[in-house]
């Protein structure tokens, strides 16, 4: 059976630069196939992508997220983290599980970077999205050959 549903997860951490990926992935996806879930951060994310994909409703998993520097190395630990179970999610469940989750090191809280990271989570949405779309044909051909 193929999946036409997809979930996508949004980190409420920056809300107002991490809600523009799901901006960008409901361009090739329409907005009636995603369901959306919101967590408070980055590292709450793979446990429900791991949760949401075990369900088997998704045919993808996708999760976005921004990892600021604050001036500690705590962002490069919650960043390594995330995106090892992540992966670990979709190994654990056969599903895809994407990150659209960013680490920029240069953040400053101003118009201006709020602007440019905006924007970026738009086209990583999409990618993301595309990303989705690609996996899920591959699997079903891998699936029809097998």
């Amino acid at each position: 059976m193929t999946h036409t549903r997809y979930a996508f997860i949004k980190a409420q951490w920056h809300a107002d630069i991490v809600d523009r990926a799901l901006d960008g992935f409901l361009e090739p996806i329409p907005a009636d196939q995603v369901d959306v879930f919101d967590v408070p951060g980055a590292f709450e994310m793979p446990l429900i992508a791991r949760d949401l994909a075990q369900t088997g409703k998704y045919a993808a998993v996708a999760c976005a997220a921004f990892v600021v520097d604050g001036g500690i190395y705590r962002h490069d630990f919650v960043a390594h983290a995330v995106v090892d179970g992540l992966m670990r999610a979709s190994m654990d469940t056969g599903v895809p599980v994407l990150s659209v989750s960013l680490t920029p090191h240069q953040y400053q809280e101003t118009e201006h970077h709020n602007a440019i990271y905006r924007a970026h989570f738009v086209e990583k949405g999409r990618e993301a999205a595309r990303a989705a779309l690609s996996i899920t044909a591959t699997r079903a051909k891998v699936a029809n050959a097998g």
